[in-house]
């Protein structure tokens, strides 16, 4: 017969046994175990943060998914032609993706083919950009009280923290950063442009947006970033083209065609 303590000992190990496979696992659902490890996994890929909430909406998502596979295997449905055909589509639909994303990723995008895209993208880069500053007020006459205030003195970067009505931009005293003239709408580009640097508007300027007091701090003729730093958002470009896609796929399938024995 076992002895008190052995059978407590028994229990004890049975309970931490027991403890341990449930921290390895997210759910159990009708005695099928899902791992923890796909739990993690689904919370990484949607892209939130990892708190409780997320992960019970990701262990909802396991379960659901768990349970319909459990009850297509009760209803022998995987058994039907027409589901195993469309299940073998999107197997072949699937790995047809990944071999093409694998190709693109290590022989699609010709060096070729960057710097070509490279050079017709600088030629983009011409003319001037402008660093400015404004100023946005709803009303001209308070535009006009502002021109007053700067020119008696008034501090341009204090009055655009208090006053502009531009929330991207007042927190930081107006600044816009370095634009192009293309880049604005055309009231605002037009009275920019003629500003010398650290000459503040006149006149009050009108677009879409309100009544703009424009300040220019510097300008520079247009620079293009280097071929390095460009050169994986222009592989990503090429990439996504459409057009592109289907020459490469074209490409991609002659190759494997080519080394392939078809009797």
């Amino acid at each position: 017969m076992l002895k008190k303590s052995h059978l407590l000992c028994l229990c004890f190990s049975s309970t931490l046994l027991s403890g341990v496979a449930i921290a390895q696992n997210a759910v159990i659902v009708n005695g099928k175990a899902i791992p923890k490890t796909q739990l993690d996994k689904l919370v990484q890929k949607s892209g939130q943060p990892d708190n409780p909430q997320v992960r019970d909406q990701a262990r909802e998502m396991l379960v659901t998914r768990e349970l319909i596979i459990q009850e297509a295997d009760k209803r022998g449905v995987i058994q039907k032609e027409s589901v195993r055909e469309q299940l073998e589509q999107s197997r072949v639909g699937v790995l047809v993706a990944a071999v093409f994303e694998d190709y693109v990723e290590k022989e699609g995008v010709t060096e070729a083919e960057l710097k070509a895209t490279y050079e017709s993208m600088k030629s983009q880069y011409s003319g001037k950009e402008y660093h400015v500053e404004h100023i946005l007020v709803e009303k001209e006459s308070d535009a006009k009280a502002i021109i007053a205030q700067i020119k008696s003195g008034g501090n341009f970067e204090d009055i655009a923290k208090a006053k502009s009505k531009d929330p991207g931009s007042a927190p930081n005293g107006g600044d816009l950063g370095y634009v192009n003239e293309k880049s604005l709408v055309p009231e605002f580009s037009k009275a920019m442009v003629q500003l010398k640097n650290g000459q503040v508007s006149d006149k009050p300027v009108k677009s879409q947006f309100g009544w703009h007091i424009i300040k220019m701090v510097d300008s520079r003729d247009m620079k293009a970033p280097s071929y390095d730093e460009v050169k994986a958002q222009l592989k990503q470009m090429i990439a996504s083209d459409q057009n592109w896609q289907k020459a490469k796929f074209s490409e991609m399938m002659q190759k494997i065609r080519a080394k392939a024995k078809i009797q």
